[in-house]
This record gives C-alpha cells, sequence and structure tokens, in this order.
C-alpha cells in the first residue's frame, strides 16, 4: 500500500488528538444542553437540544474534521473558533465559574497545541 502525499498515516495520532477529540465532544454536549434551554416550550427545548449541537456538527464535518468534505484553511479555523470558542462561552453561562474557566483553558491550550508546538499537525490537504 502506498501513501498519497499530504495524507496522514495510521499512526499520527497523539495524545493531544484524543484530548482535541474529548474537546469537541465536550463541546457538542454543552451546546446541546445550552440549546435545550432556548425557548420557553418544551417544542422549543427539543428542538434546540437537538438543532444547535447538530448545526455545529454538521459545520464541523464540512469544514473542520480530518476527512472534512471542504477542505480551505480559512473554514476550518473560522469553524473551529465558531464552534469551540461558542462551546466556551456556553460554558461560562450554564457551569460554575470554576468549571468554566478549566474548560476555557484546555479548549485554548488543546487548540494551540494542535497548531503549534511538538503535538502540532500541518494543514493536511488532499
Amino acid at each position: 500500500m502506498t501513501q498519497q502525499p499530504g495524507r496522514p498515516t495510521g499512526g499520527g495520532v497523539n495524545a493531544n488528538d484524543l484530548l482535541a477529540f474529548g474537546v469537541e465532544v465536550l463541546a457538542v454536549v454543552l451546546l446541546a444542553v445550552w440549546g435545550a434551554h432556548l425557548g420557553g416550550t418544551t417544542v422549543a427545548h427539543v428542538l434546540g437540544g437537538i438543532l444547535v449541537p447538530g448545526g455545529a456538527v454538521v459545520l464541523w464535518g464540512l469544514f473542520a474534521a480530518p476527512r472534512a468534505r471542504v477542505r480551505v484553511p480559512a473554514l476550518l479555523v473560522a469553524t473551529k473558533v465558531l464552534v469551540l470558542g461558542t462551546a466556551v462561552l456556553v460554558a461560562w453561562s450554564l457551569l460554575s465559574p470554576v468549571w468554566a474557566a478549566v474548560v476555557s483553558v484546555v479548549v485554548v491550550v488543546n487548540t494551540l497545541l494542535m497548531w503549534v508546538g511538538p503535538f502540532a499537525h500541518p494543514l493536511r490537504r488532499a
């Protein structure tokens, strides 16, 4: 099997990648809880709890996932800033200040380490 240029090999996952996956799951959960608090009716709560994280997942899959359909670096960065940034803001509105600060630090440090430092991945495009 030959490797295609620009494609990562199977062994390219590090500890920060695993943490990034956890951060992404946490972001979806926070957005779901926040979405479920929107509106004043049960229907609005259910729709918010489904549509808000659903929209984030669709954006992530299109622009920010490792196998994203659209491979434009600016859209990748914009999607990560939008989804993760919104999740941090939601953490500050839903969680205690201590936990919101922990979430904020973990998201920021993890995201920075994805771009610079020993765990960095170059923008992979095929």
